[in-house]
């Protein structure tokens, strides 16, 4: 049975992770394979010089046919290295044979366009898809972060097996539109962000200073009235969890992994430890679930400001 978990090698990239090194990536990558993973998301752009492509390649070797491998191209890095988007055929033809050489595999299971190129036709980026998967480059197509209106109009010239999409307990927003159109046109629907960037992982506290370099200060919800709303979410995930058995992380990963749709959820994961423990979240039960939402409900009726009462309730 293939794992709903899929391993997303961005943070191993070691491009907005502070202090990655290339034992501490094996050692992860290791580390979810033993955990029973056996899906990895990489891109092209993962990487100044296709870190996360290198080094998933290493992983695969005989051993192909274990593994599901997903890749992304359509974003680059300019030469000042600015992440830059560009879904012109030449571009994604060029970066898709890239990246399949640096990982030393001939096909990707599924590829995928990463984001739409807003100064370019989405049917045209599709074009090249349906040249990859007419050359054996790829066996299934998909589309990353698109609207519903993009993600059809992608279908409509390369068929589409398969989107990705934010989803997470601060941000459920794609439940209205995203997912559930994907989802009744038969695509696979695989969340990223489930735990907001360690945010929802119970393991950042209120007071944590981040080291320099690292991004996610920059990022809306680690700001203001959204990141006081998250440690309210977190500190009652953890009571929850005290009761489950079960950690704030796998709570969160499995809220996602049980909204209607959704069929993998892609975490991050820089050390061992880390996926070990979300490679073990799996969809919630029924009451469980009920209760996580009434989590979110009752902190989203009270004012800001309002505090709890020391029990949590």
């Amino acid at each position: 049975m293939t794992s709903p978990i899929i391993l997303g090698l961005w943070p191993v990239a070691g491009v907005t992770t502070v202090g990655v090194t290339r034992d501490d990536a094996r050692d992860t990558v290791r580390a979810a394979i033993d955990a029973g993973v056996t899906q990895f998301d990489t891109a092209f752009s993962y990487g100044y010089d296709g870190e996360s492509d290198r080094l998933i390649g290493t992983f695969l070797g005989r051993d192909r046919d274990r593994f599901t491998l997903i890749g992304k191209v359509g974003q680059r890095w300019s030469a000042d290295r600015q992440r830059v988007v560009d879904g012109s055929p030449d571009t994604l033809r060029e970066d898709a044979e890239t990246s399949l050489r640096r990982i030393g595999v001939d096909a990707f299971d599924l590829l995928m366009l990463h984001s739409p190129d807003p100064l370019f036709p989405v049917e045209r980026s599709a074009e090249a898809f349906v040249s990859f998967r007419r050359r054996g480059l790829c066996r299934r197509v998909g589309i990353c972060n698109a609207t519903p209106q993009q993600r059809r109009v992608f279908a409509e010239v390369a068929g589409c097996d398969a989107i990705q999409s934010p989803l997470n307990l601060m941000q459920p927003g794609p439940l209205n539109d995203v997912i559930p159109e994907a989802a009744g046109a038969g695509c696979d629907v695989h969340v990223y962000w489930t735990l907001m960037k360690g945010l929802l992982a119970g393991r950042i506290s209120r007071d944590h200073v981040f080291a320099d370099g690292d991004s996610r200060p920059g990022y809306a919800v680690y700001q203001g009235e959204p990141r006081r709303r998250a440690h309210e979410i977190v500190d009652r995930l953890g009571q929850l969890g005290g009761r489950c058995g079960v950690s704030v992380a796998q709570l969160a990963i499995g809220w996602a992994l049980s909204q209607p749709g959704v069929t993998a959820a892609l975490v991050g994961a820089r050390r061992p430890e880390q996926i070990r423990e979300t490679a073990a979240a799996r969809p919630l039960t029924r009451d469980v679930a009920t209760e996580v939402d009434g989590i979110l409900t009752s902190l989203a009726d009270r004012p800001a400001g309002t505090p709890e009462s020391p029990d949590g309730s």
